[in-house]
């Protein structure tokens, strides 16, 4: 069992880490989710201690490995790693690559090691590439290679850092096969991915990481099919945002839509979406509420998810409780509800902008 508590991590310029807490049990194969930046990676590596924790405890089994004096070389024994680049020695074969470890640091004998290596080839469907060159071996063979050279110092957990992410998409399948065949073995591991459908396949538990931690967790269940905060919400469904803020009767409309336009041509928003966005907006904000408020601040998002073909317009504005559906404009609520459907207002006086309405845009 692995316990982590208040682990943090700073650099010069960015702490990717500010205060990790959690328990990793025997036999989970754990998902390590979210976007780029949000300090994926460098989780794992402290965990072996590729990384050095800035401060807070990784005990393994009780063992605080972060202690002064703790056995560097003893603990990457227990705990292995793959890396995305693979890492193979260019100038030995795949078995010398395998035999090399369990010979020099667990002092096993060339045949033990020979033997070991070959039953590993073997899981990983490489025997007959045993002779062969890292440099004679496509992409996927390379990390099965690599996932094989791990297993053989038999480590109690194994840590995966995008094992796919620089493979052609042709070969990820068949590095997919042998981490699904592991994670069967019974073997903890932690596996950091952003392929979503094979993270929810093969874990117990699936970690969200955002905001300098660990976000959200829960069952691939919880996580993929019901996420209870908003980033993990977001990230899951593909949200993609647009957020301005209109804050003057002047305002520069010319200049939003020439910025909503650049949006929703990057994220392929089909054109008759397009067409509702516009006109949702320009009903709402400049003949409904416009004409309300002599000073007035109103905050638009737009999210877009591919993946729900699903368009959320988000409308929060300050002043007086002004629920649209009192407005004498009429015309325009009409043109609104045709071009949106579950409009909502609800008003929280707690509120920066007590005001808020909600719609999707229809498809």
């Amino acid at each position: 069992m692995i316990t982590i508590k208040n682990l943090k991590k700073r650099y010069d310029i960015v702490t990717p880490l500010k205060d990790v807490s959690v328990t990793i049990n025997n036999g989970d194969v754990i998902s390590v989710i979210g976007p780029s930046g949000t300090g994926k990676s460098t989780f794992i590596r402290c965990i072996n201690l590729l990384e050095t924790p800035t401060s807070g405890q990784i005990l393994v089994d009780g063992e605080d490995i972060t202690a002064k004096g703790a056995d560097v070389k003893k603990i990457r024994q227990r705990i292995g790693m793959v890396f995305q680049s693979f890492n193979l020695f260019g100038h030995l074969t795949v078995i010398e690559n395998l035999m090399l470890a369990p010979m020099d640091i667990l002092h096993k004998s060339k045949k033990e090691a020979y033997e070991k290596g070959m039953e590993l080839l073997k899981r990983v469907g490489l025997a007959d590439k045993m002779l062969s060159y890292p440099d004679e071996l496509s992409g996927g063979q390379k990390q099965r290679v690599a996932i094989a050279r791990t297993l053989a110092m038999d480590p109690e957990v194994i840590l995966l850092d995008e094992p796919t992410s620089a493979l052609d998409p042709t070969m990820v399948s068949e590095v997919q096969a042998v981490i699904r065949d592991l994670a069967q073995s019974g073997k903890t591991m932690m596996i950091v991915t952003h392929e979503m459908n094979f993270a929810r396949a093969i874990s117990n538990r699936v970690f969200y990481m955002d905001e300098g931690g660990i976000y959200e967790e829960g069952t691939p269940e919880e996580i993929f099919d019901n996420p209870k905060k908003e980033l993990t919400k977001r990230f899951i469904n593909g949200f993609k945002v647009f957020e301005t803020v209109i804050d003057s009767p002047n305002y520069d409309f010319i200049g939003f839509g020439t910025e909503l336009d650049r949006y929703m041509m990057q994220n392929n928003i089909p054109a008759e979406v397009k067409y509702r966005i516009r006109l949702a907006i320009e009903e709402l904000v400049q003949q409904i509420l416009m004409p309300v408020y002599d000073h007035p601040y109103i905050r638009i998002k737009i999210e877009y998810s591919h993946k729900k073909s699903e368009c959320l317009m988000d409308v929060r504005y300050k002043g007086d409780k002004f629920d649209i559906q009192d407005t004498e404009n009429e015309l325009s609520l009409i043109m609104l509800n045709n071009v949106s459907r579950d409009l909502q207002y609800n008003f929280n006086k707690e509120e920066k902008e007590p005001n808020h309405i909600s719609a999707l845009i229809r498809q």
